[in-house]
């Protein structure tokens, strides 16, 4: 299988969740379980050299690659989750996003300075969401962090939100 075929597995829904929008879903990757290996797969030969020793997630749909990356990895799983959702003390950074204000979180225990960390998300499109992540994974003062996405939608020109040292990498462009 190649990255051809796992963009060609994608489906886009228009309209979801506004209209005027066109929605890039990644659950029919996740649904196959050929195409699901071959993202893992993909992922693991990216960052397998790196020394990850930590995965942060970002909610919700960067849970399920992050947390199987993790394991193949042989690192944590940290999960960044949105107000209210995480039970113990917590460090938060807010971001602007179209429609609204928004906050992202990580427990405080989280990560240390002696961790390298890959943050994992699905999709970039603006980038306001891992921007925020990132800025809160640089308070942990990590050794390095890495940024990495299933899907880029290039048009938007997320990638130029975020600082020029940060080390972004994205599975498929569209």
């Amino acid at each position: 299988m190649s990255k051809e075929t796992l963009k060609n597995s994608l489906r886009t829904i228009s309209d979801f969740p506004v209209k005027g929008i066109l929605f890039w879903d990644v659950t029919t990757l996740f649904k196959d379980a050929v195409c699901l290996h071959e993202l893992e797969e993909v992922l693991y030969e990216m960052y397998k050299d790196r020394g990850i020793t930590k995965v942060v997630g970002i909610e919700s749909r960067g849970f399920i690659m992050g947390a199987a990356l993790a394991v193949r990895l042989g690192a944590g799983f940290v999960m960044a989750r949105k107000p209210g959702k995480l039970p113990a003390d917590v460090l938060e950074e807010s971001y602007d996003k179209e429609y609204g204000r928004d906050t992202i979180q990580i427990h405080k225990d989280a990560i240390t300075e002696d961790d390298v960390v890959l943050l994992h998300d699905d999709l970039l499109a603006t980038g306001g969401t891992m921007c925020a992540a990132y800025r809160l994974v640089q308070r942990f003062h990590p050794k390095q962090a890495y940024v990495n996405f299933i899907i880029e939608l290039e048009h938007l020109n997320g990638r130029a939100n975020f600082p020029e040292e940060v080390c972004l990498e994205t599975v498929l462009q569209v």
